[in-house]
């Protein structure tokens, strides 16, 4: 009998069970989107590093003699050492007038790579005795519709060679892949390729030698006491620092994804379950307080309280039945949606997607949690009325006068008006959850649509008030500044300004940063540094310029004292004090002048690079003057770099956007419905009473 007259309450209240059935799905399908989406590219990560050997430490190195892999093997904990051959060059690909750029990856004489092996999705390996044949990265291939055979010119060590492609591969080490000087991957102006390990070393006088090393490292032996052993190795050789996997760029990137699903898992889904449970204890409360003579009749005939109590529980657990198989459901596909967006960003061979049962009983059971917590308070209270107390009609609302009125705010307005405001003041906790669930759902919705304005404005500082410069130049090593005589003689180029970037670890007590300085001219027009209220300043003559995010992760401020160690040439240590702190929008880059910055390095003045405004009628003579100069290892277009991230973050920010619009937009409607509903309840109730004590006052 119970259970039919529940099916008959379902029937009646059906609307707002459904209302709040959709906002605790919502909830539901956001934890199984970002849990789901999150334990996707987990183990797509673990089975491709694992099958493909990704490794544990990495490090670079001026040149290093093939008899230090022996020792570097002989370090504790070490599994495996892969040395090669890294170089960024210029290329000259066919049917593209700007230049490209790519970094060049040599592979063992024989054999697949020890440590980072290449999924071959096309084609083979070069061949030993083959220089000029080379693998292109799969991304790098398909953006330019390369085919087994293509040929494109790369300047290596000063002369230009024909490359010939015989292969497209992926590589765990490039997942995601950012060319210098840009935010975004761009897969069309930057690539990875990989040659015989011969050739490659032989073109740089390398033969015999090394200028990169992996290692895979033993479980549980600590990995900073293998970087330590790195560094005492390779500093001799100009090592500018070994790093661990989580430093590495594509897992750096993967890693911070997967820790913002985690986040989103954890929070989103608690402001929709919060707001569930409200609306049950509300809906349950006033089913029961409408149903009180029916609940002292069933205990008057020999109910129990445990009878009445899973009576009404059932009626909540409805809800959480219904809201938990919409919500896995939707949330299920949200989640493949999730995955193949983030197989876009990063460059997997294979998407693992499947349903996660752990993901889904987690799921049942903060529904079922979420439901007891709206509705026991509620039920606990039909449980607790005796029966004669039940069947006696509660006594009639006692009104009176409030803040309003002694205030005077009455008399302003009409009779309608008057009620709505004493309606409120008679439940204020109850108003108050009411305009919190409605605040959520603006929250939400203001915070999704703070993105799109939070990308416009990355863009506009980073790219129109900070970086100005058309193109940006990286040489193959440090040049003298006379060098800036030839750059200014390129075609087509109106204004140069030099840079110097210099890797360094930076300490301040027992907090460290490995991150490069920017060695600026003090005062510069087109790579401008901005202070905190998005102004240039002027770099000082003597201390480091640090970005919040960076003066944050080493505990500093201006005026205190940070170690800086040199990760290249003299290796030269230095305290310095930190003369300013400034906003940064994009990493965590610290500013020093430059002329300081070579006096720190115990060098003459010399440059990395230089940041150019060109001339747009001339820009095709210059993209032909970059392709054959061999100082030039990277070229970065500005327009190229903001292309790309308006493109991506255009597709997967409107995908994210409409998500959260349309959960923000469940959430206002459930609150709102759902309190209309029983106020007019109410209304329908006490109207009697309503009208006589008002016309009493």
């Amino acid at each position: 009998m119970l259970d039919r007259k529940m099916l008959r309450d379902l029937r009646r209240l059906w609307s707002q069970v459904l209302a709040i059935a959709l906002v605790m799905a919502s909830g539901i399908a956001v934890f199984v989107m970002a849990l789901t989406t999150m334990r996707n590219l987990e183990e797509t990560r673990d089975a491709y590093y694992e099958r493909y050997r990704f490794p544990d430490v990495f490090a670079h190195v001026k040149r290093a003699p093939e008899s230090l892999v022996a020792r570097l093997a002989a370090i504790p904990g070490v599994n495996a050492v892969a040395p090669r051959v890294v170089v960024d060059v210029n290329l000259d690909v066919p049917g593209m007038s700007e230049p490209a750029s790519a970094r060049l990856v040599s592979l063992p004489r024989r054999g697949a790579p020890l440590l980072n092996d290449l999924f071959l999705q096309v084609g083979r390996l070069p061949a030993p005795r083959a220089p000029d044949e080379m693998v292109a990265a799969a991304a790098f291939a398909e953006a330019h519709a390369l085919q087994t055979g293509d040929a494109i010119g790369a300047i290596i060590n000063g002369r230009k060679r024909t490359l010939t492609m015989v292969g497209i591969a992926q590589s765990p080490e490039f997942l995601y892949t950012i060319p210098p000087g840009t935010l975004m991957p761009d897969n069309r102006h930057f690539g990875i390729l990989w040659l015989g390990h011969d050739a490659l070393a032989s073109a740089y006088d390398l033969s015999g030698a090394f200028n990169d090393v992996s290692l895979s490292v033993q479980r549980g032996v600590p990995v900073d006491d293998v970087i330590a052993a790195v560094d005492r190795l390779l500093a001799p050789y100009g090592g500018i620092g070994a790093y661990a996997r989580k430093y590495q760029t594509s897992d750096f990137f993967l890693s911070g994804e997967i820790d913002e699903l985690k986040l989103m898992a954890r929070s989103i889904p608690a402001i929709f379950l919060a707001v569930a449970a409200f609306l049950l204890n509300i809906v349950v409360s006033r089913l029961i307080a409408t149903e009180r003579e029916q609940v002292g009749l069933l205990k008057a005939v020999g109910y129990g309280s445990t009878a009445v109590g899973l009576h009404y529980l059932k009626l909540v657990f409805v809800v959480v039945l219904v809201a938990t198989v919409v919500g896995s459901a939707v949330g299920t596909y949200l989640a493949g949606v999730m995955t193949n967006i983030y197989g876009e960003f990063f460059d997997f061979p294979l998407l693992l997607k499947q349903v996660h049962g752990a993901v889904l009983s987690l799921a049942i059971t903060v529904g079922v949690v979420a439901g007891l917590v709206g509705g026991v308070t509620a039920v606990w209270r039909a449980v607790q009325l005796p029966p004669a107390e039940a069947m006696r009609s509660p006594a009639p609302t006692a009104y009176y006068k409030g803040w309003f009125d002694f205030l005077g705010i009455a008399r302003l307005l009409r009779a309608p008006g008057r009620m709505v405001i004493r309606h409120l003041t008679r439940w204020p906790f109850r108003s108050a959850l009411t305009s919190l669930g409605i605040a959520m759902a603006v929250a939400l919705l203001v915070s999704a649509l703070h993105w799109l304005d939070s990308i416009e404005m990355l863009i506009e500082v980073q790219f129109e008030r900070q970086a100005r410069q058309d193109i940006t130049l990286t040489f193959v090593e440090p040049l003298s500044a006379s060098a800036m005589t030839d750059v200014a003689a390129l075609p087509g180029v109106l204004a140069v300004e030099p840079y110097r970037a210099v890797p360094t670890m930076l300490r301040a007590g027992h907090r460290s940063r490995r991150e490069a300085i920017i060695g600026l001219r003090a005062v510069n027009d087109l790579s401008r540094v901005l202070d905190t209220n998005l102004r240039p300043i002027v770099l000082p003559k003597q201390g480091l310029v640090l970005s919040s995010t960076l003066a944050e992760a080493l505990a500093v401020s201006a005026g205190d004292i940070v170690s800086v160690e040199v990760l290249e040439a003299r290796r030269t240590r230095a305290d310095v004090r930190v003369a300013e702190v400034i906003e940064s929008y994009v990493g965590a880059p610290a500013y020093m002048e430059i002329a300081t910055l070579n006096a720190l390095l115990r060098e003459g003045p010399q440059i990395s690079g230089a940041n150019l405004i060109v001339d747009g009628f001339k820009i095709d003579a210059l993209y032909d003057r970059i392709k054959t100069t061999p100082m030039i290892a990277g070229t970065a277009l500005l327009s190229e770099a903001v292309r790309p991230l308006r493109e991506t973050l255009a597709e997967t920010i409107t995908i994210m956007v409409t998500f959260y619009v349309g959960f923000a937009s469940v959430i206002a409607f459930g609150v709102v419905y759902n309190s209309a509903r029983i106020s007019l309840s109410e209304r329908a109730r006490v109207g009697c009473d309503a009208g006589v004590g008002f016309l009493a006052r």
